[in-house]
């Protein structure tokens, strides 16, 4: 008899039969690898307006570019979201560099911020049962 009550209080529907964080890590990895691409092509931009290209600002932009190549990578680690949105500050702190790194850095904070929006989104459908496969 206490079966059937605890049966009563669990949800009735099961895991989502193909696993969404799967396809979200693979976007979230697709923004980071095009986020790298706008940011090296910062580099003429950074050439020519301003006081030219530095080896600090060189380095800067290769460094951060290359950071977010590895972390397309590491998407399946626990900690990943946190690395992400690490890297929008250090971008965001590009201003201090050169004002065109700083907005880049403005644009894809706005992404970032839909990302998190969206992850929130799919993890409360999951919760509620509400994503395609988990009411069968």
């Amino acid at each position: 008899m206490s079966e059937s009550n605890s049966t009563a209080s669990e949800p009735e529907f099961g895991p989502p039969t193909k696993d969404p964080w799967k396809g979200f890590r693979g976007v979230v990895a697709g923004a980071l690898i095009l986020e790298a691409i706008v940011v090296l092509l910062a580099l003429p931009v950074v050439a020519t307006v301003g006081g030219g290209l530095t080896w600090l600002s060189g380095t800067y932009i290769v460094g951060l570019a290359a950071l977010m190549i590895l972390g397309a990578g590491l998407q399946g680690r626990p900690w990943a979201m946190t690395y992400n949105l690490l890297l929008q500050v250090v971008l965001i702190l590009g201003f201090f560099v050169h004002v065109s790194i700083g907005v880049v850095g403005l644009v894809f904070a706005i992404l970032w911020g839909y990302i998190l929006y969206f992850r929130r989104n799919v993890r409360q459908r999951m919760e509620q049962g509400l994503l395609p496969g988990q009411r069968d």
